[in-house]
């Protein structure tokens, strides 16, 4: 039989994607330890997935209050800021997770070889249980408020999804240049914070289209971020036949997804290497 070991410049490289799944058992690992962290080493536990996004829903329904924001007929104003809402926190806590998962994990970088993309990937998962939390609660609302969403709400997987391809195509980038630049951990914040005021959670983008106020090029510009489809798409399949869908804005954050993906995926790759020297 013959055992010998043959070591091949690149190899590595080649076998990464196979590695992924090799390796699967660190990603479970990683992701239970997150989940343990988050609701079992708190002194609120799985609470605090509870009074975050009511302390944000109550918030921006008062902001949308007191700015008289229009609210489709039959659609109370509360599930109205509630459907954007949740989507914005997915991405919110997805992004923030994965932006500063490899300076959380430097003793493993340091150590051993695996894939790095496993550490943020890892991280999506509690942000997930996060969600579904809050997805809960936003259908005992429904319930109480005797609202029917109808047979879109079928759709909300496929919007779920590209808001994870918007948070985890900008986290890999913030994730890799937080390793060799440590005053991006001050920018993640900054974009969250402001991201809630550019984004539709406590309006609805037909303010904006029908407004008149607003330049045509600022209504374009505001189409250019990806979760204004995101959350157009929430509100869509969450609140019935009373909202519309904006094909145009959609089909533009689809294209922006797939390519902040594709490029947090090149750039995360490229400088992965020396994360163990830098870190």
């Amino acid at each position: 039989m013959d055992n010998r070991i043959i070591i091949e410049p690149g190899a590595r490289q080649n076998k990464y994607w196979r590695n992924l799944w090799n390796y699967r058992g660190l990603f479970y690992f990683l992701a239970w330890r997150d989940v343990l962290v988050r609701y079992k080493q708190t002194s609120i536990g799985v609470a605090w997935s509870v009074i975050k996004p009511l302390l944000t829903i109550s918030t921006m329904a008062f902001a949308s209050w007191i700015f008289k924001v229009n609210v489709p007929a039959g659609v109370p104003r509360i599930l109205l800021v509630y459907a954007g809402t949740l989507p914005w926190l997915f991405f919110a806590s997805t992004f923030t997770e994965i932006s500063n998962s490899m300076i959380s994990n430097v003793n493993l970088l340091t150590k051993v070889y695996f894939p790095r993309l496993i550490v943020p990937a890892s991280t999506v998962i509690v942000c997930l249980l996060d969600f579904i939390i809050a997805f809960g609660i936003l259908i005992i609302c429904m319930i109480v408020l005797q609202f029917n969403p109808g047979w879109r709400i079928l759709c909300l997987p496929v919007f779920l999804f590209l808001a994870f391809l918007v948070s985890m195509g900008a986290g890999l980038w913030m994730a890799a240049l937080n390793v060799k630049y440590r005053d991006f951990k001050f920018v993640v914040p900054f974009i969250v914070q402001l991201g809630i005021y550019v984004s539709p959670v406590a309006f609805s983008s037909e303010t904006i289209e029908k407004s008149t106020v607003v330049p045509a090029v600022l209504k374009f510009i505001y189409t250019l971020n990806p979760m204004v489809g995101v959350i157009d798409g929430f509100r869509w399949c969450l609140l019935g036949g009373n909202t519309a869908i904006h094909f145009e804005g959609l089909f533009i954050s689809i294209g922006l997804s797939i390519v902040l993906l594709m490029m947090g995926l090149w750039y995360f790759r490229k400088v992965e290497r020396t994360f163990a020297d830098i870190i």
